[in-house]
């Protein structure tokens, strides 16, 4: 847990930055009254897919679920609040959705300059989804 409140002043978000190399970050808030495409985006989030970069979402308000894949391909799903933050490694198949309150403030974080895009299912071929693979069987 993180002091969302205060997350401009924060020490210890200030040291993970530093300690991980986050040189970049925005703010995003996702809600029907302030991101624009509201529809399209939350089907896009929600649409299963991987990033070539460890993806870093901090939550500022509200909440959410990323729902990630087990070694099993089996869905787990991640609730996330105001405080958490979490780090989906490059390769691993993951979805984002809101829940019942329909808001959410997110922190993205990014070491160097942000990649946005997303490679739906299957992207099997890409490197970075064969060394998410490799780093799975190595862990088991």
């Amino acid at each position: 847990q993180l002091d969302a409140d205060n997350y401009e002043t924060d020490p210890c978000l200030k040291e993970i930055r530093r300690a991980e190399n986050y040189s970049w970050m925005d703010i995003i808030t996702i809600h029907k009254d302030s991101l624009p495409n509201y529809e399209e985006k939350i089907k896009t989030f929600y649409e299963e897919h991987l990033h070539v970069d460890d993806e870093i979402r901090y939550i500022l308000d509200g909440s959410g679920y990323f729902d990630v894949r087990d070694k099993d391909d089996k869905w787990i799903r991640i609730s996330m609040e105001k405080g958490d933050m979490i780090t989906l490694p490059a390769g691993i198949y993951h979805r984002f959705t809101l829940d019942e309150n329909n808001y959410v403030k997110a922190m993205r974080l990014f070491v160097g300059e942000p990649v946005w895009t997303p490679y739906n299912r299957p992207a099997d071929d890409f490197p970075a989804r064969k060394q998410y693979l490799k780093f799975l069987a190595e862990e088991a």
